[in-house]
């Protein structure tokens, strides 16, 4: 945490946020940089709503997918190996992790990718709640398979691949009053779509349950010394 009351640095950075009021004046938009070795900013995260942000954790698991998630739950699923990760197990409002489906295909074994026709595709459906707001899902890159008894190429995964999708905890005046002295466990719930096949066979489309769950805290409200508030 760098005290910045004259808001030098946030400025030089080019992060001063011109719409913050109250207690908030003064302060930088949220936001990450990464930066090398050599003081060079490879790549930079924010938001347009200064009140969500995304996790450190989630920061790393884009930039080093190995490094920020951790398996919460492993499911039994026909035909393949479901592992279910998220970056962040606790947070408070305002706070965006990542959900991830992790799944690992037998040899052989493949199946369909978004937008693929006349198959049902693989697909990741989370739960509506109130308590979060879900970002768009987001699924790697396809390859194409060819299937000589039918002269068609479709989009299809094979081996091991990632799902994931971004869960953003609620900010409303409402949702923090809920949350009490405590906070709460909201549980991030849905299904995973998809009809697995070999080289001699399709099986029936199947769903599987899928769960994660996250601790949301309130926000700690407490003032910074006098000296180092923004002036």
């Amino acid at each position: 945490m760098l005290a910045d009351p004259d808001s030098k640095i946030i400025k030089a950075y080019g992060v001063f946020n011109h719409e913050a009021t109250g207690m908030q004046k003064g302060f930088a938009r949220p936001g990450y940089f990464f930066i090398d070795a050599n003081g060079i900013i490879k790549e930079k995260f924010f938001e347009a709503r200064y009140r969500e942000r995304l996790t450190g954790n989630s920061i790393i698991a884009k930039l080093f997918p190995e490094l920020g998630q951790e398996v919460t739950d492993t499911v039994d699923a026909p035909h393949l190996k479901l592992a279910l990760e998220q970056s962040d197990r606790t947070g408070v409002p305002g706070t965006r992790i990542t959900v991830y489906a992790d799944v690992q295909l037998p040899p052989d074994v493949h199946v369909y990718a978004p937008g693929t026709q006349g198959y049902r595709p693989v697909k990741l459906l989370l739960d509506a709640t109130p308590d979060l707001m879900f970002g768009s899902v987001e699924y790697p890159s396809s390859m194409t398979l060819y299937l000589p008894a039918i002269k068609e190429k479709v989009p299809v995964y094979e081996g091991k691949f990632r799902i994931s999708q971004e869960v953003n905890v609620n900010t409303s005046a409402g949702f923090w009053g809920s949350l009490g002295k405590d906070g709460k466990s909201i549980p991030i719930t849905g299904k995973l779509e998809y009809q697995a096949c070999d080289k001699t066979m399709c099986y029936v489309p199947t769903s599987v349950p899928v769960k994660w769950q996250i601790q949301v805290f309130p926000l700690d409200r407490t003032r910074a010394p006098i000296d180092i508030r923004h002036k």
